[in-house]
């Protein structure tokens, strides 16, 4: 019988060419406290790091596959990634 799933480093190989690969997590994941214009410059930062990553669309679909529920995945915010779900 004939397996159908992958090894799991082919599930995780797209993260080798991420754009955001060694930086530091706190780009892209909201510290404790942060609200309004801190927020959304982060939000902003993160996004234009996704904007030329070569593995955008891998990143984000599995963000939303996984339903990660914090942080700027493939240039997608929480919100907009909840709002993908919810067909806001």
């Amino acid at each position: 019988m004939k397996s159908t799933t992958k090894p799991l480093l082919q599930v995780w190989e797209w993260q080798a060419e991420a754009a955001c690969r060694g930086m530091k997590s706190s780009m892209f994941f909201s510290p404790a406290g942060e609200r309004g214009g801190a927020r959304k410059r982060r939000e902003a930062r993160a996004i234009a790091v996704c904007r030329s990553c070569p593995v955008q669309s891998d990143c984000r679909s599995f963000a939303e596959n996984s339903r990660q529920a914090y942080g700027v995945w493939g240039g997608a915010t929480e919100r907009q990634r909840r709002g993908a779900h919810t067909g806001d």
